[in-house]
């Protein structure tokens, strides 16, 4: 799987984007259900970013030293701990959906009896979803971080911080800092003080969908997240947000080229699924990692049902678009409830939304209009505005009388409510068949292992955590190919 890094330059006058680069990344997949990064390619795939992007402003005749401001936008659970003395990283960064720390979370539920009372401060429910229980399982599982926080060496970070801290010297005075957005992610910052929770620290133990609920925080009864907006400035006051959080988004399309092969690239899926125009009764519940927002069900798995004899690839696609557009409707249901007022439109940035069939499909879903800039690098251009609106710098006003305006495109509906609620009936029935499919009991043995049925990924009886053909221990060390003690040979949001 690659994901890209990029960097953009805008003028901060007109937000027109100057110059963009973009490098791909791997990610890694040591064990089932494990997602990591490497920290060194992260930081690279920086470094040229920024090098190819002057570069092109060279080009254009700009001189770099008109960058007033970098802003910094990121995956913010991904989790990476380092040495500060060495500048070395302990571990590869543990990719937000990583499942690695689900016993530890059980763990955790069930020593929490009633209601999480940690969950007013956080804003977040104990899962595998955040950095916490990553950083939890980095101290219990590699023998180098422990040493490393014995010792007072370790820093411990989510992607900003580590970027910064390379940027800004490293091991030689390097900058450890993050922001609030990343720290309330980390399940350890409590969203009302807007500082670090003495006692959960002491505790320790790719579809993002936002509603901006002003300066005091709305706590969902709908499971959703209520998570930090923004926070322009220290005299400015905070902004909170409902959050609900999708697990397999643009990933499904990734699966489909990937895993099934059934297209060559991501763009092909809008043809194809255009082809056919419906998914005829096929429903996709790509629960790879669970079910994140509402549900918040770690046991769930990926299912498609309601297979025909004449369902064929283009229905599959279809089915995985629409997939992604019911997940966003469940969570705007939960937005609706616990909010009060319903949404009248849907703004929606990031790459699935050059997909047009995909962006129609959603405000068929939602019934709502469905409105995306015309430009694709919102992101960007956002962190961009932050970072020039900052205290010193002052190159951006964020007021919105003075904010730049983006052209749009939008997309209405086009079927009637009626058929659109007669389909999320049905996506919402194969949901609870893909309910409790995933348990933390071991497997039962044929007898000729332990754990084992002979033919899978843990264990044939020949190694602790091996079947002498995969990635993940051939006996020599606790996380291992071979290579070392923590190591997947390889070395991403």
């Amino acid at each position: 799987s690659v994901i890209n890094r990029f960097t953009s330059v805008f003028d901060s006058k007109t937000a027109e984007l100057l110059s963009h680069h973009q490098v791909g990344i791997k990610q890694s997949f040591p064990k089932e259900g494990w997602v990591e990064e490497d920290p060194k390619e992260i930081l690279q795939s920086v470094y040229e970013c920024m090098e190819r992007t002057c570069e092109k402003l060279g080009q254009l005749n700009i001189d770099i030293s008109n960058i007033k401001a970098v802003g910094v936008t990121n995956q913010r659970e991904t989790t990476l701990v380092w040495d500060k003395e060495t500048g070395e990283p302990l571990y590869n960064a543990i990719v937000w959906l990583d499942l690695r720390t689900q016993s530890t979370v059980e763990r955790l539920i069930n020593s929490t009896p009633g209601k999480n009372k940690n969950q007013l401060k956080t804003g977040l429910p104990i899962s595998t979803y955040f950095s916490a229980v990553k950083l939890r399982w980095l101290m219990d599982n590699v023998e180098e971080v422990a040493e490393a926080v014995l010792t007072h060496r370790a820093m411990f970070g989510t992607v900003d911080s580590w970027l910064i801290w390379c940027l800004t010297g490293g091991k030689s005075g390097g900058v450890h800092v993050t922001d609030v957005t990343n720290a309330s992610r980390t399940m350890l910052f409590n969203i009302h003080t807007l500082d670090w929770d003495p006692e959960l620290c002491k505790y320790g133990t790719g579809c993002f969908l936002l509603r901006n609920t002003g300066i005091k925080p709305v706590m969902s009864d709908h499971g959703l997240l209520t998570t930090l907006a923004y926070k322009l400035g220290k005299d400015s006051p905070a902004h909170y947000a409902l959050e609900g959080s999708v697990a397999i988004a643009g990933a499904v399309v990734r699966w489909l080229k990937d895993n099934l092969g059934i297209i060559q690239s991501s763009a092909e899926i809008e043809k194809l699924a255009g082809d056919v125009g419906s998914s005829y009764g096929c429903y996709f519940v790509p629960a790879f990692s669970g079910l994140y927002a509402p549900y918040w069900e770690p046991s769930a798995r990926g299912i498609i049902c309601g297979l025909t004899q004449f369902t064929n690839r283009s229905h599959l696609a279809f089915a995985a678009l629409e997939a992604v557009c019911f997940q966003t409707r469940e969570i705007l249901e939960a937005m609706n409830q616990d909010y009060g007022v319903p949404l009248t439109q849907l703004q929606v940035d990031g790459g699935m939304t050059s997909n047009r069939l995909l962006m129609q499909l959603q405000a068929d879903v939602l019934c709502i209009p469905v409105v995306k800039p015309s430009m694709s690098e919102t992101t960007a251009l956002g962190a961009a505005m932050a970072a020039g609106a900052a205290e010193g710098v002052g190159v951006w006003s964020l007021t919105p009388g003075n904010l730049t305006t983006i052209p749009t495109d939008k997309y209405q509906p086009l079927i009637n409510p009626e058929e659109s609620e007669f389909r999320y009936a049905r996506w919402k029935k194969a949901v609870q068949k893909a309910m409790n499919w995933e348990t933390t009991e071991p497997i039962i043995s044929n007898g000729n292992g332990p754990v084992s049925n002979g033919n899978g990924p843990v264990s044939n009886g020949n190694g602790p955590v091996s079947n002498g053909n995969g990635p993940v221990s051939n006996g020599n060390g606790p996380v291992s190919n071979g290579n070392g003690p923590v190591s997947n040979g390889n070395g991403e949001h």
